[in-house]
């Protein structure tokens, strides 16, 4: 990676501003339910604070549309980081910016160092997701560095991901990646520029629309591209295939068969597929061939005979990627195909295994398998971008090394 990293500076006596991606889920009662995310930072955040530095935390969570929303606060958050962190005191903003706000930084001082502000959730002001400079401003006055760890928003040229970093830089303070943000660029840097052959990608999830930068990008790389998902009924009815009720995207016909033509024999579809009668979780389902889908029924998972021959592909595989489910995984019955992808890379012992976020990473997990992958990444969205050889605001706002 050519980018500076937390290694690069000398955090003692500072106030470092550290955007973290604290997007965790809540249940009904705003009690985490997964504190992955706040786990994968905490490297990044010890190490500067056992360098005698002071931590303003910057975190979005869910979706408060720029209003402020009780049900989004980081207040839990703050209390499961105290927790993680206890020989060090964390104090939670009321705000991002604003008076109360300043009071809690000018705390900060080089001569007691070790302790976090968290702000407010920054997607309570319209100003984050419009990358607006004057909001970006005044979080930039709080900090003397800024330190990149959230990897799963930095596709995105938010005024936390990219203007705030340009602010800081502007004063004369460093701009520099995590230790996360770090391992997500060499795990998929590494895996798209110069991997180990033979080498697969998978990729499954509904749409081929959602891949289509993937799968470009992709194709003149890999040595093998397996598909799965609702996208691989697009590419079977772009053969000619009947899907029955399936999900197929029309409009993306024309698109499939010019990437069936350009990939050859390099891209595999299922031949087998489990179809149901409905989409439900106790629907009736069966085993049927890609040529025999009966016409009331719909595509929910690959089939075993599928499954079997992406194993023997993957089988000796050096390097794999990992992007999207190979079917509705959220209902067990249709998790079968995905599972056994999960548990096939996990027995991958000589190979790299990269696994993107969002439903992949879950279903990574669900499987019991999280840590049985060389890398699962933290960011669906960005991961999927990256792979699509697309800038990462994020990353480009970064100093150069």
């Amino acid at each position: 990676m050519n980018k500076k990293t937390v290694r690069d500076f000398d955090p003692a006596g500072k106030r470092v501003l550290v955007r973290v991606d604290f997007n965790v889920p809540l249940d009904e009662h705003r009690r985490i339910t997964d504190d992955t995310r706040i786990q994968a930072a905490l490297p990044t955040l010890t190490y500067l604070l056992e360098r005698d530095a002071n931590l303003v935390l910057m975190s979005h969570l869910g979706r408060p549309k720029g209003q402020r929303d009780p049900r989004l606060s980081l207040a839990p958050v703050a209390h499961r980081l105290q927790e993680l962190l206890p020989g060090y005191q964390v104090y939670i903003a009321n705000d991002v910016i604003g008076p109360n706000v300043d009071i809690l930084i000018r705390a900060l001082t080089p001569d007691k160092p070790g302790n976090i502000v968290m702000l407010e959730n920054l997607r309570f002001h319209p100003g984050e997701k419009k990358g607006d400079p004057e909001f970006a401003a005044a979080i930039a006055a709080m900090g003397d560095a800024y330190v990149n760890d959230a990897f799963g928003t930095c596709h995105r040229a938010h005024a936390s991901m990219y203007a705030v970093p340009q602010a800081v830089r502007a004063k004369g303070g460093p701009a520099v990646a995590g230790f996360l943000v770090e391992k997500e660029i060499e795990y998929l840097g590494h895996a798209v520029e110069n991997p180990k052959r033979p080498f697969i990608a998978i990729l499954g999830g509904a749409k081929v629309s959602d891949k289509i930068g993937v799968i470009s990008n992709l194709l003149d790389k890999v040595d093998g591209l397996l598909i799965g998902g609702g996208m691989a009924n697009t590419f079977l009815a772009a053969q000619g295939k009947e899907m029955g009720k399936s999900l197929v995207e029309e409009g993306a016909l024309d698109l499939a068969r010019e990437l069936l033509a350009r990939a050859g024999d390099r891209l595999h579809l299922p031949t087998d597929v489990v179809a149901a009668s409905e989409f439900s979780t106790d629907a009736d389902a069966s085993i049927v061939s890609v040529d025999e889908v009966p016409e009331d029924r719909m595509v929910l998972d690959i089939g075993p005979a599928t499954v079997a021959a992406y194993q023997q592909i993957l089988a000796d595989a050096r390097t794999v990627v990992w992007n999207g489910p190979m079917g509705v995984f959220e209902f067990p019955r249709f998790a079968q195909g995905t599972f056994a992808i999960a548990r096939t890379l996990a027995g991958l012992e000589q190979a790299v295994t990269i696994v993107g976020g969002g439903d992949s990473a879950a279903a990574v997990r669900d499987a019991g398998l999280i840590h049985r992958m060389s890398h699962v990444s933290t960011g669906g969205g960005a991961s999927l971008a990256f792979l699509e050889g697309k800038p990462l605001p994020g990353i480009e706002a970064l100093d150069d090394k």
